[in-house]
């Protein structure tokens, strides 16, 4: 049964419920109050606003625009004698179903309340009415933004602040068909929220159903080998990757090739090393259980929450924990590539900007972190090879060689130079970066040091994202970015000339650094290691909130 026939299935019981408790009948309940009955409560419900200094709390916290909303000419009631009552307590209800948690909201309060005023109290009628709207306030809130501020979980997530306009939302309440069309229309509307919702309520079947069976550690399997763990490993993976339960009668012990094919997908999707060998890795990955797995979803639907409302008709997204690109134009992913990202302990942050401006050929200037704690003591020790490999050392306007300089004395708090390095086959930046200037000093750039890329864990870098392909994507990027003529011919053009050229966008480009271990790609789940832990921050937060299966 979908979500929609739950909820109006048991619509009619939770009503009569509520109805019975406060003395009249469903019918009546369901036809709805008099509009005298209606005024009068509206009444109450502005001079409680007004004038009661003792609202209850989760009213006070929304006084402002729920004040707003049943002062204004159009402010008729929105829970009392309405189909939405008992609508919204299913929802909240089946919080989970949005990785969301029921135990969070106030569906029993509600119901208690509802008992507890008798219907011939017109200022207990408000009560119930504000209630439920401050309930309501809430849980679209949740849903929509998220339960937690980015940088109160993790300091290294700098989103912009995002709250839900509380005035709006009760307005498109009251012009809604039904609550049901409300909330699916409330939701994070990028289309990977969706699939992660869809993944939550496959994992949580497959939990109920008993997660799946653990393989035992031991020697690396490799293809065409007999061993006993062999039928676990196929019980393992009929599970989740499609691998047949039964194995040909007589090779039920035999790492077959249709195996391995299984094996490598597992791997592909898990962002481990795709060589169909089965050592420590790829089991611990098989062993994760199900329940951890679930956990990973709902952290991915709460960052979604996150995200902006709008990522742009085109734009370009970096998934940190991924470790990889995705290029997006109106809503179709057409280029994607490995990246290398910060290390754990030179954390790329995440935030959303602009691409501006497109540099070939580029100086590098060394942040002076670097340039101190890296560079300066080569500096002592040779400056002649830090010369050979295109450095220089800038004081003002004046650019000194760096053999001309007496780097023992100097160091730290007393470093009056700029160190940079000159555009050429050993810049860091290599032959292109992609710049959207932030408080970060991080970019999107190309690299001469090509063999971390096929690595599966990439977290090499100092913060900034290095491109296995970077002049590929120049094309499209300022295409993008309303520039015409600008294929690949032009861009290898201008790099061969090897001088230093700055192309501005006439349209900046909106550019996304997230971080995701768990998203849906092409309906095949993919999970990947929480590299800087910050699943592990979010998971904390939402164990306060008792995250339920």
């Amino acid at each position: 049964m979908n979500r929609s026939s739950r909820v109006f299935g048991g619509l009619r019981a939770v009503f009569f419920a509520l109805a019975v408790a406060c003395c009249v009948s469903p019918a009546a309940a369901l036809d709805g109050l008099t509009d005298q009955d209606l005024a009068t409560v509206r009444v109450n419900i502005v001079d409680l606003l007004a004038s009661e200094p003792n609202l209850p709390l989760p009213v006070r916290q929304r006084q402002e625009a729920l004040a707003a909303y049943y002062a204004g000419q159009d402010g008729e009631l929105l829970w009392l004698g309405q189909e939405r009552a008992p609508a919204f307590i299913e929802w909240m209800r089946s919080a989970a179903d949005d990785g969301l948690d029921p135990t969070a909201y106030p569906t029993e309060q509600l119901v208690n309340l509802s008992e507890a005023i008798p219907v011939t109290d017109d200022r207990g009628r408000a009560i119930i009415e504000l209630h439920f709207s401050a309930a309501f306030l809430e849980y679209a809130s949740d849903l929509r933004v998220g339960r937690f501020l980015p940088r109160k979980v993790d300091p290294n997530f700098f989103l912009q602040k995002r709250e839900i306009d509380q005035l709006a939302a009760l307005e498109e309440l009251a012009s809604a068909r039904n609550l049901d069309q409300f909330f699916i229309g409330w939701q994070p509307s990028a289309p990977e929220y969706e699939e992660l919702r869809v993944a939550l309520g496959d994992y949580r079947a497959l939990s109920r159903a008993g997660g799946w069976p653990q393989v035992p550690m031991g020697e690396t399997l490799k293809p065409g080998m007999t061993d006993p763990r062999v039928p676990m490993l196929r019980a393992r993976l009929a599970v989740t990757d499609g691998a047949s339960p039964e194995a040909p009668v007589g090779a039920e012990d035999l790492y077959d090739d249709e195996l391995v094919a299984i094996v490598r997908s597992f791997q592909a999707r898990h962002g481990l090393e795709i060589d169909g060998l089965v050592g420590r890795g790829t089991i611990v990955a098989l062993n994760v259980p199900v329940e951890d797995r679930i956990q990973e979803i709902i952290v991915a639907m709460e960052r979604w929450r996150w995200m902006p409302e709008s990522l742009g008709e085109k734009y370009v997204m970096v998934n940190i924990a991924g470790f990889e690109l995705t290029r997006v134009s109106d809503g179709e992913v057409e280029e994607k590539m490995a990246v290398v990202v910060g290390k754990p302990y030179h954390r790329t942050p995440v935030f959303s900007d602009e691409i501006r401006y497109l540099e070939f050929n580029p100086y590098w200037n060394v942040p002076s972190s670097i340039a101190l704690k890296e560079e300066l003591p080569k500096l002592r020790k040779n400056p002649g090879a830090r010369a050979a490999a295109g450095f220089e050392a800038v004081r003002g306007d004046t650019v000194y060689p760096l053999t001309s300089i007496n780097w023992n004395q100097y160091g730290p708090g007393n470093f009056p130079f700029r160190l940079r390095q000159r555009p050429g086959p050993n810049n860091a930046l290599g032959q292109v970066k992609y710049m959207f200037p932030n408080q970060f000093n991080v970019y999107l750039h190309d690299t001469p040091s090509k063999s971390l890329f096929s690595r599966a864990d990439r977290a090499f870098s100092h913060g900034c994202v290095r491109l296995s392909r970077p002049l590929e994507l120049a094309p499209p990027v300022l295409a993008a970015g309303g520039l015409s003529g600008w294929d690949i011919g032009r861009v290898n053009q201008v790099v061969g000339s090897g001088q230093r050229t700055v192309v501005n966008l006439e349209k900046p480009l909106p550019v996304h650094i997230t971080y995701f271990t768990a998203w849906v790609d092409q309906g095949v789940p993919n999970f990947r290691a929480d590299v800087y832990s910050q699943d592990e921050k979010l998971i904390a937060a939402l164990g306060g909130q008792s995250i339920a299966w």
